[in-house]
């Protein structure tokens, strides 16, 4: 009579083997020949046997768990970034543990030393300076930085935004767009890099830049800048915001006053996140290839965890996504 629970050792008598051979079978640490591999499989499909992840994480020193620190589960880039980087760990065997920062990053070391004692590799976005990073080095655990770190020696994975920022730039200069200012969010390492795309741009047509900030990457401060950069005494004709949330929030408010997009003010986002694509006029915007940096890191990270060398830098490419949000100037 079948036992409710079937145990390592039930499988091991079964198969005519030792539980040390059952054991490096379940858990992938050896290969054996095909017809000993074979008669394991079927006994333990015949037994229902399930492996205690607890005890193979005892056995192997890992969890097969992946953290994944994001800064805001309600933005869809990162929701996008957390799709790429679940279905690789899926097909290596490995679950992810997400962690939201909320854009908080006092809240940030208190729950990374949390999550690296549960997982086996990190993949990190962070606001904290990276001069005040060291604690994260001293987890001792494979980690992957979103971004591209100046001080920390972390493999990481960056989107080109600099590029992404110079390409859009050039297009809105194409259509004759003269007063073209940025909505930024200094907070962001990356803000600095798409703001200095967009200088490059217009330095080279002797143009200067406007700049205002934003005290959130969400679209309720895009809302809020919106009356201010339009009532201004010189408002401008083109506007790069940092990300599609700040684009979509400033092009809502803008249009409630009454100032027309694209005809008075063409509006340009980074993310292409898809809500954008429903906007009214739909949103011209910088795709990141936000699911592909996702599953870029998520191999980098399985391939440090497996002790395989790895890239510093993985660049991920920058498209240019023309929507209706941008017109020429007449």
């Amino acid at each position: 009579m079948k036992k409710s629970v079937a145990t390592i050792r039930d499988v091991a008598a079964a198969a005519g083997v030792s539980t040390a051979t059952v054991s490096k079978f379940v858990n992938g640490a050896q290969r054996f020949s095909p017809a000993v591999e074979a008669r394991l499989a079927g006994v333990i499909e015949e037994l229902g046997y399930r492996s205690n992840p607890m005890a193979q994480s005892m056995i192997t020193g890992r969890t097969r768990t992946i953290g994944l620190s994001i800064l805001d589960i309600t933005n869809p880039h990162y929701a996008s970034v957390v799709k790429g980087a679940n279905r690789v760990a899926q097909s290596h065997g490995y679950t992810v543990l997400l962690v939201d920062t909320e854009e908080t990053p006092e809240r940030e070391r208190q729950l990374l030393e949390a999550l690296s004692r549960r997982v086996d590799g990190m993949i990190v976005y962070s606001r904290t300076p990276e001069e005040e990073l060291d604690w994260l080095l001293a987890l001792n655990r494979p980690s992957v930085f979103f971004g591209r770190p100046d001080y920390i020696k972390l493999p990481s994975v960056a989107s080109d935004d600099q590029l992404g920022a110079f390409m859009v730039t050039r297009h809105l200069l194409a259509q004759g767009h003269k007063r073209v200012a940025y909505m930024g969010y200094s907070n962001s390492r990356r803000d600095r890099e798409r703001m200095a795309g967009v200088r490059e741009a217009l330095a080279a047509q002797g143009l200067e830049l406007s700049v205002f900030e934003a005290d959130a990457p969400a679209s309720s401060a895009g809302e809020k800048l919106s009356s201010s950069i339009m009532l201004g005494r010189q408002p401008p004709d083109a506007l790069v915001c940092f990300n599609d949330l700040l684009a979509l929030g400033f092009m809502k408010a803008a249009q409630t006053l009454g100032f027309r997009v694209p005809g008075d003010v063409s509006v340009v986002g980074f993310d292409n996140i898809q809500f954008g694509s429903f906007a009214s006029p739909a949103l011209t915007s910088v795709d990141l290839n936000s699911e592909q940096m996702g599953a870029a890191a998520m191999e980098k990270l399985l391939a440090s965890i497996e002790g395989q060398e790895v890239e510093p830098l993985t660049v991920v490419n920058a498209q240019l996504v023309l929507r209706a949000s941008t017109a020429m100037r007449d």
